[in-house]
């Protein structure tokens, strides 16, 4: 694939962003969500999604700064659409009290999206215990801790949806990222665990795996390096963040309601399984 035809691929995805917005539907209403790392790229699309789907939305951001941009392009959705909050995922005290808080200005919680993230990508040979930790912490163990956080409410309710936002790397595998395909891996792993231990209760749990999605991260990315990334993708295209916002909604929503333990794979056929 040409440069030129990367440029041309970039300005139909552009073109297609601004087209993404579904219509405000009430296909979520009386559901309130939770939705970390929400102030940009794929949380953000899922956040703003769910709350066009007539969800209450609290999303999370590590600043203060993020945590007022996601109530500012909430409100733009709906005054009463939810808001952000700062939170740090690895703070094990205030994952209890930040479910206690939700619950108590916006009802039960029924959907929990574990979307925070961090990569410290590093050869094996060169990668640190620190690096690799932390992603851990990051990327696997807070995902457990808020799912163990939320169940009680969701169990006392008989219903409840907890979605992963895992990657395309948990099954594929990728040089240098040895910590962060672990974690991916294992939040599937644990996903399938759980959904089996709690399916009784009518509470799904399903991950989703993104591939390439165009978002700050691959806008870096120089003209060979996105050429690499395309010709390994059968539709020659990057994903958008309203991709995995909308099968984020379809596995919220009541149509998906006996579907559980899967990963549903978003990545335009760069893997196939």
């Amino acid at each position: 694939m040409t440069q030129t035809s990367i440029q041309v691929t970039s300005q139909v995805t552009s073109q297609e962003n601004q087209q993404a917005l579904p219509v405000l539907t009430t296909q979520l209403a009386g559901q309130v969500a939770l939705v970390t790392g929400a102030s940009r790229g794929i949380g953000k699309a899922i956040a703003v999604a769910l709350a066009r789907a007539g969800a209450k939305v609290v999303g999370t951001a590590t600043s203060q700064a993020g945590a007022e941009a996601i109530s500012a392009y909430l409100k733009e959705i709906n005054p009463e659409a939810g808001k952000g909050v700062a939170f740090d995922v690895n703070d094990v005290p205030r994952c209890t009290s930040l479910i206690d808080e939700v619950q108590k200005e916006y009802g039960s919680l029924s959907i929990l999206v574990n979307n925070a993230g961090i990569t410290q990508d590093q050869l094996a040979m060169r990668m640190k215990d620190e690096e690799w930790d932390s992603v851990i912490a990051t990327n696997l163990s807070s995902v457990g801790r808020l799912s163990r956080a939320v169940l009680r409410g969701m169990m006392k309710a008989r219903h409840g949806r907890i979605i992963n936002i895992t990657s395309v790397v948990g099954s594929s595998g990728n040089p240098g990222q040895m910590n962060y395909a672990a974690a991916k891996a294992g939040v599937a792993g644990m996903s399938r665990a759980l959904a089996r231990e709690i399916g009784s209760r009518n509470i799904t749990v399903n991950c989703i795996a993104p591939g390439f999605i165009d978002t700050d991260m691959t806008q870096s990315l120089t003209a060979d390096q996105k050429t690499a990334i395309l010709q390994q993708i059968p539709m020659a295209k990057l994903g958008r963040p309203e991709d995995i916002a909308a099968a984020t909604v379809f596995l919220a929503s009541p149509d998906a309601g006996y579907i559980t333990g899967i990963t549903l794979h978003v990545n335009g056929g760069m893997y196939l399984c």
